[in-house]
């Protein structure tokens, strides 16, 4: 597939709490967004947060840039969706995390904010971060979810009776799509074994090399529109290994 330009917007926040560091590890060239000060995780904060994304991306697709989004959690992936839609482009959405993201207040044990993002853009759950950025619910069947080997178990109830699919990163290197995708990785997908410097790492996923070659032989056969990456975190990365592997992903991915 011929390859766009990337454009990068940086948003080296997580949640409320800011991800300074976030900002070494990407381009010069990359739009800074934030850190914003919010008081918390409601509907006003997190549009501070998002609206810069949506309008970033749609701007970059309408030049013919391919944007990057460094995040610091997943629920940037909402407004990195709406900015692809507002370009009039109708994505599939590929979502590769540890976690399913596919809570909601019915489902989840914690009531955490961030185990919930996919769920909310296929219109389960409630919609406010949705509506703040212009989103309608993308159908199901238009969402592969990769990995999601944690989640609870109402979590998983509900991914088995949705039109998801559901498949291993096994399976991803053979993914054939037809037309454009929005791909959005959760950078926690790695093994903690080999990266576990996130706020949730989860043991058993793939190695930093297995991630890689999949994602290359994924990135080879698909026409990538945007890509939405949720970081990992600096802060807790004192031997700079997770931000190693992580840094060779994104290559993969980008081709930066």
């Amino acid at each position: 597939m011929r390859a766009m330009p990337n454009a990068w917007i940086i948003t080296p926040q997580y949640f409320e709490q800011p991800e300074p560091r976030l900002v070494d590890y990407a381009p010069v060239e990359s739009e800074l967004n934030g850190p914003h000060s919010i008081p918390d995780r409601e509907a006003e904060g997190m549009a501070r947060l998002h609206l810069p994304i949506a309008r970033f991306a749609e701007s970059a697709l309408r030049r013919g840039d391919r944007p990057v989004s460094l995040a610091g959690d997943c629920c940037a992936a909402v407004p990195a969706l709406a900015g692809v839609r507002a370009a009039g482009i109708e994505p599939w959405l590929v979502w590769i995390d540890a976690h399913g993201d596919f809570n909601t207040p019915e489902t989840s044990p914690s009531q955490f904010l961030g185990g919930m993002p996919l769920a909310m853009i296929v219109g389960r759950g409630p919609q406010w971060m949705c509506e703040s950025v212009e989103l309608a619910p993308l159908p199901e069947e238009r969402v592969i979810l990769v990995d999601a080997r944690d989640l609870d178990p109402l979590e998983a109830e509900a991914v088995a009776d949705s039109g998801l699919a559901h498949i291993g990163i096994e399976a991803l290197g053979t993914l054939a799509l037809d037309g454009p995708v929005l791909v959005h990785i959760d950078l926690d997908v790695l093994d903690a074994r080999e990266a576990p410097a996130f706020n949730y790492p989860v043991r058993g996923g793939p190695t930093t090399a297995q991630l890689v070659a999949a994602l290359e032989d994924f990135v080879a056969g698909t026409e990538i529109c945007m890509i939405s990456v949720s970081a990992w975190s600096p802060s807790k990365d004192l031997d700079g290994a997770t931000g190693r592997a992580c840094r060779r992903v994104l290559a993969a991915l980008t081709g930066e």
